[in-house]
């Protein structure tokens, strides 16, 4: 009897004494979240979007501390265009000479660190970006929002596509391009939903 009343003593301690910043992951709604992106060329750009598979952001008492999302590159679709020459781009964006997407069907990006600005849900955000088996470093600032009951968070991310070794027309591995040159640099417009 001692042994249970002592135990019940240390359970009600541990829970009204506990912190109450305990991390939770809360998993992305990938029915509501989308990522757009948009291309360069001498002669223009080129538009489209990519589905969200998988992800979760963790929060620490509403604040966000980390998370992971996975990116489905064989949902790249164009928007900018119409019929087969929407169809056309969109599988020559999914070939070897970019993305290679029966090859590398998903990009990973990981948060590894996650800084205030200042503002409440204005975080300066570090994490690690894998396309086609190459991971490199990225930051990128990031707006966390909430309504209805449900978590946004959106990000605008300018990447180098060279480094993550899509070579295909790029001014930095090719001579002599001219107006067919497409720019290295790509963006990238995260929208995350989550419960």
């Amino acid at each position: 009897m001692k042994n249970l009343i002592t135990l019940t003593f240390v359970v009600f301690f541990a829970f009204a004494f506990t912190p109450n910043n305990i991390g939770e992951a809360l998993s992305v709604d990938t029915n509501k979240s989308e990522i757009t992106w948009k291309g360069y060329k001498v002669t223009g750009e080129h538009a489209g979007t990519l589905k969200v598979k998988s992800g979760d952001l963790n929060f620490t008492d509403g604040k966000l501390t980390g998370g992971n999302f996975v990116i489905d590159m064989a949902s790249l679709a164009v928007t900018d265009l119409k019929g087969g020459m929407a169809d056309k781009l969109a599988g020559h964006l999914k070939s070897p000479d970019f993305f290679g997407t029966e090859k590398f069907p998903t990009a990973n990006f990981d948060i590894t660190k996650v800084v205030s600005r200042g503002k409440v849900g204005e975080y300066k955000i570090t994490g690690n970006l894998k396309i086609k088996e190459v991971t490199k470093e990225i930051k990128f600032n990031a707006v966390v929002s909430e309504a209805n009951g449900l978590k946004t968070a959106k990000a605008d991310i300018t990447l180098d596509r060279s480094d993550f070794n899509v070579r295909y027309g790029s001014g930095s591995f090719f001579d002599n391009l001219g107006d067919k040159t497409i720019y290295d640099e790509f963006d990238l417009s995260v929208n995350l939903v989550v419960k």
